[in-house]
């Protein structure tokens, strides 16, 4: 699965790159730098920052802290390490509409690698493979009812959209939409029926050395 989910991001961000080396010319807030000797490494385009997630549905939500790495590869590419610290819970439901009377909490952790291709200075798309490994604990409210634990791990690729403000060599803050689309029965990103929930990630990220 996860191997699918790399081939998947390595083609669209392939497909965004032919489309945004012919697009726009990015304003202010996309500016890239030029600064150093050439091609190579430039660590004024390195960055350090991260996200809170949020996802809900019915019954359900979930909350999170992703702190991330990565490094504007051009003026339309950003790319990097991601890591996952999440927690997920599930209401029970007595009348058994949603859910069998069952509780769930869920405490997740892990992590991937994403990629933000800009369309335009202000909009980007978004690609997130990652893996998570899920510690749960379930809890049978009704008759005979008792407390279960498991453990298990779960690959997912998160695809969406996003709004940033973005000057490379500066700051950047995002909000950005998506859904699970690997489609494990085990991703925490998934609903009490298997259902890919909303997540929501807001985050801000700061230039590690930045222009003066």
């Amino acid at each position: 699965m996860i191997r699918k989910a790399v081939i998947a991001v390595i083609l669209l961000m392939t497909g965004l790159g032919s489309f945004a080396q012919y697009g726009h010319m990015p304003s202010r807030v996309n500016t890239y730098s030029d600064d150093g000797d050439g091609n190579g490494f430039l660590k004024q385009n390195l960055f350090l920052g991260g996200s809170l997630g949020l996802g809900f549905g019915t019954d359900q939500f979930n909350i999170g802290v992703n702190p991330e790495i990565g490094y504007s590869l051009y003026k339309w590419l950003d790319a990097g390490l991601v890591l996952n610290f999440n927690y997920n819970s599930i209401s029970a439901d007595p009348t058994g509409y949603y859910n069998p009377d069952i509780g769930e909490k869920q405490f997740i952790y892990g992590g991937g690698v994403f990629g933000r291709a800009f369309v335009l200075p202000f909009l980007f798309l978004t690609a997130q493979p990652e893996v998570n490994w899920i510690s749960t604990t379930e809890t049978y409210e009704g008759t005979g009812g008792g407390t279960y634990k498991s453990n298990t791990s779960a690959g997912s690729l998160l695809l969406g959209a996003g709004y940033s403000r973005r000057v490379i060599g500066q700051s950047s803050f995002y909000i950005a939409l998506m859904f699970d689309v690997a489609g494990s029965p085990n991703s925490p990103y998934n609903d009490i029926s298997g259902h890919p929930l909303p997540v929501i990630r807001a985050g801000f990220d700061i230039y590690l050395h930045g222009h003066r």
